[in-house]
């Protein structure tokens, strides 16, 4: 008979799980003038938001250089067997862009996975005066900080502003450069690839916790990473475009509930079946033998 704890532990996973907090970061374009007051929005801002394109192909002939100044194509790391966990930032930035890719690894260091094995990870910087040596410097730093040795599969790529373009146009993502500041506005967002370097879901803001990052990644690669249980808990729950994070699903937990209440009774069936059949039986063993002349 099956253990009853062991089935009983997804749906106690699921129901313990809270809703996280949402972070909106992307900002709608389309408003010169602030609400009341009369302010002009910076030009930079009004580029700043994410449209998202489930479904769209990511070109694998885009050119870029890697962390150790070799000449890649994109699709070499992009398509595969695993998804991709890629965000686009610069690593000139001091302020949202650490912010995030310390978000980033924050919830992979809580996540059971590693990059390289259930999945990989691609940071593109979106700006074309970003060097080999900076990103090799950013890569660093965030291995560090992610305790998982050097060997993650973990690429930090510069390239010119053709390819980051043309990218960032094909996954959605606004960015501007703003002159007067010296740098660059850009929404907080994360893309999950599918294996073959589609786009399968957004994840926004500056926190990512690994509950969004292992379900994000398991519908990205449709089922093929994750355990059971993990598929189990996935069902209860939906992803909430609105917020761009994970939610619990008030369905799926009854739909998971009531499966595992008919396993529970199922094998309470059998207990009590076994148990009503076994006195029968030794009655029956130990009952005289007729003697026969």
């Amino acid at each position: 008979m099956m253990r009853l704890g062991a089935l009983l532990r997804p749906l106690a996973a699921a129901l313990l799980l809270q809703w996280g907090l949402s972070s909106a970061t992307a900002a709608g374009a389309g408003a010169s003038t602030a609400a009341g007051g009369g302010l002009a929005v910076p030009e930079a801002m009004q580029a700043i938001t994410v449209e998202e394109r489930l479904g769209a192909s990511i070109d694998p002939e885009l050119r870029f250089r890697d962390h150790q100044g070799r000449d890649v194509r994109l699709g070499d790391l992009l398509q595969g067997d695993k998804p991709v966990l890629l965000t686009l930032n610069y690593y000139g930035c001091a302020t949202l862009c650490s912010v995030q890719l310390n978000g980033v690894v924050a919830g992979l260091r809580e996540l059971d996975w590693t990059a390289g094995d259930e999945f990989r990870i691609v940071t593109v910087s979106i700006d074309p005066d970003d060097d080999v040596e900076l990103a090799r410097t950013k890569r660093l730093a965030y291995l560090d900080s992610y305790g998982r040795g050097e060997a993650v599969d973990w690429h930090f790529l510069v390239g010119e502003q053709s390819q980051i373009q043309a990218l960032a146009a094909q996954v959605g993502f606004g960015y501007r450069y703003d002159p007067v500041q010296d740098q660059y506005a850009h929404a907080a967002a994360v893309m999950l690839l599918a294996p073959d370097a589609t786009v399968a879901r957004y994840l926004y803001g500056v926190q990512y916790s690994a509950r969004d990052l292992r379900f994000g990644l398991m519908e990205a690669a449709a089922g093929r990473v994750g355990s059971v249980a993990d598929r189990l808990i996935l069902s209860c729950f939906h992803y909430d475009a609105a917020l761009g994070r994970y939610g619990v699903f008030a369905q799926g937990i009854m739909r998971l509930g009531g499966a595992v209440g008919v396993l529970v009774l199922a094998s309470l069936g059998i207990v009590l079946w076994r148990q009503e059949l076994l006195p029968k039986g030794r009655a029956t063993d130990a009952a005289p033998t007729e003697l026969t002349s």
